[in-house]
Order: structure tokens, then C-alpha cells, then sequence
């Protein structure tokens, strides 16, 4: 492909629309699952923009679900590409909205989304090369490449753990069948329903464990492994594994397979952070989680060691429960 045709290839989307009714969850504010789910759409229009192929879903880095959006709001979600490898597209995304009676916009979430090109087999395919332009796409392309190393650290660390019934804490599983309205443009479900999936089992998982509505603050480490089909048996497994001073820290498995066997794959996996609030929208404390197991106590450590890593990544920090205890 020549210098010419790279500079009119788009790099960047951006989706403007009004927050629907429909949108909203019984608290009245539009759930972290939705957000994530609008994310996915832009990034997969950056992606397939840039490729000028089908793409799909690889990996979703840390987000901060910061103010909520509500219905009526004027929402604005922009991708864009900012570093590429052989077939892989790293995509950052930012989501913004503001009253539409109002000119200041109010910044709700941003994260790194990475998509990578396949052909018609579904086999990873060459996507043009990305240089930035501008002192903001070195900066983005920068940080995007300092991400990796923290990638590569969590997603090691999470595929270490097992999960067994020997764990104690407070766990849900939703079971149910992938319909064709969750299909994407490949025919297959689309990874912002999985994420949609995702948010609901760690919000009801939570609910139960504080017996409070719950909503998502953070979401990190949403690997997905392989695709999900129309038509298979779909299981979302949450259970918590640690608990701040105000986070509660859930665990979510997603796994599905054909319903005519028995046999389950493990499709994704991400680990949610959810705190309840109260009447002024301010996260309140929760009760603490002890754990009791062998495996209860390694999935604690394991929390903690999460958020160690994150802290390393641009932007990252470390929880003020974990500064004191670590000073302590």
C-alpha cells in the first residue's frame, strides 16, 4: 500500500447518539456493560477502517467507569488507532456525554481496546502499518507500548489461577443461549454482548454479597480467548475474590459450547470491580471479605497482586487501603 492511500485511510471513528430509555438499568443510570458495549462498536469501526477487514475482539485493557451517563444524554465515543503490529490494532477509545442542553462535555471512561484482522478462515492477517502524526499520536502510541509489558504481566498472572467449589466466597452463574440478536457482523456474538454479559453476572454477584444495587467502577484484563457462536450454551460465572476498602472485586468466567455435548470452553475472563453508593452517588464502604480456603486465600493474593500491576501501568495507581497496609 502506498504513503498516499495510508493518509487517506481513516484512523480514527467517532459515534455520536443520544442515550436511549432503553439504555438505562433499574438504578436509572446507563450500566458499565452498555458503555463497554459501545466501546467495542467504535473500536470495531476504527479497526475495520484501517484493515479493510473483518475484525474481531482480542483484548480490552483498564477501564474507570468515572460519572455516569443517564438517558437523555448526548453521548460521544471516538477510536482510534494508535499503534499497530503484524495483525494486531491497538485502539484507544475515550466516551464522553454531556446534557444536550449544555456545551460542557463530561469525560466517562477511556481504555485501550486491541482488535486484530482475519480472513475469510478466520486465520490473523497483515494490516498497514501505523505511524503517528502528531505529539498526541506519539504520546498515545507510547503509552499503548508501555501497556504491553503490563498486558503480558496480568494476563500471565490470571492464567495461573484455578477455580474450583473448594472457594467459599459469594458466587453466581447465569446460563442461557447465545441468540441471533447478539451476532456481530461475522456471525458471530459480538464482544460488547459478552462484556454486557460480563457486567451483569459481577453486578448481581456483588448485590448478593452486599445486599445493595451495585455498579461498575473498573474493568481490566477482558481477554478473549475464542469466538462465541449463535446458538451455543452460554455460562457467566462471577465470584468475588477480594474486597477494599470500598471495591468489591469479582471475577467473571465466561464459557459456552455447543448444547447438543457437554463440553464447555472457556470463551473469556476479566476481573470487575463494583461498589455501591449512596443518595449523593459517593462509594460507601462494604463489609470486608475474609477468605476461609486455601483457594479463597490465593484468589486474594491474587487480587492484590492485580492491582500491583496495574498501579506500574501510565496513568495506573495504587489504592490508598493498599498504601497503608503496605507502610503498616
Amino acid at each position: 500500500m502506498s504513503t498516499s492511500e495510508l493518509k487517506q485511510r481513516p484512523h480514527s471513528v467517532t459515534l455520536r447518539f443520544l442515550a436511549a430509555p432503553t439504555d438505562v438499568d433499574v438504578t436509572g443510570i446507563v450500566p458499565a456493560g452498555t458503555v463497554l458495549e459501545w466501546v467495542d462498536k467504535a473500536a470495531y469501526a476504527a479497526a475495520v477502517g484501517w484493515s479493510s477487514s473483518y475484525c474481531v475482539t482480542a483484548y480490552v485493557g483498564n477501564i474507570h467507569f468515572a460519572d455516569p451517563i443517564h438517558s437523555g444524554d448526548l453521548v460521544e465515543v471516538k477510536a482510534s488507532v494508535v499503534y499497530t503490529g503484524s495483525s494486531s490494532m491497538h485502539i484507544q477509545t475515550e466516551v464522553t456525554f454531556q446534557d444536550p442542553r449544555e456545551l460542557r462535555p463530561v469525560a466517562s471512561s477511556n481504555c485501550l481496546v486491541i482488535f486484530v484482522a482475519v480472513d475469510d478462515q478466520g486465520k490473523p492477517t497483515a494490516v498497514p502499518s501505523f505511524t503517528p502524526g502528531t505529539a498526541r499520536e506519539i504520546e498515545l502510541r507510547d503509552n499503548a507500548l508501555a501497556r504491553i509489558d503490563i498486558r503480558e504481566q496480568i494476563v500471565a498472572s490470571m492464567k495461573d489461577q484455578q477455580y474450583t467449589d473448594e472457594g467459599t466466597a459469594e458466587r453466581v452463574t447465569l446460563r442461557f443461549m447465545a441468540s441471533p440478536t447478539d451476532v456481530n457482523w461475522g456471525g458471530k456474538v459480538h464482544g460488547g454482548m459478552v462484556m454486557k454479559w460480563i457486567d451483569e453476572a459481577a453486578e448481581l454477584c456483588a448485590a448478593r454479597y452486599c445486599q445493595q444495587e451495585t455498579v461498575a467502577v473498573f474493568s481490566g484484563g477482558i481477554r478473549f480467548y475464542r469466538p462465541l457462536l449463535i446458538g451455543h450454551l452460554v455460562e457467566v460465572e462471577a465470584r468475588l475474590v477480594y474486597t477494599g476498602n470500598k471495591g468489591m472485586h469479582i471475577a467473571v468466567h465466561v464459557r459456552s459450547g455447543d448444547p447438543k455435548t457437554r463440553e464447555m470452553n472457556l470463551t473469556t475472563y476479566c476481573l470487575t470491580v463494583m461498589v455501591t453508593r449512596d443518595e449523593t452517588g459517593t462509594a460507601v464502604p462494604v463489609k470486608p471479605w475474609v477468605p476461609v480456603s486455601a483457594e479463597d486465600q490465593r484468589l486474594w493474593e491474587h487480587a492484590r497482586e492485580l492491582v500491583a500491576i496495574r498501579a506500574n501501568a501510565p496513568g495506573g495507581y495504587t489504592p490508598v487501603h493498599l498504601v497503608d497496609s503496605s507502610a503498616s
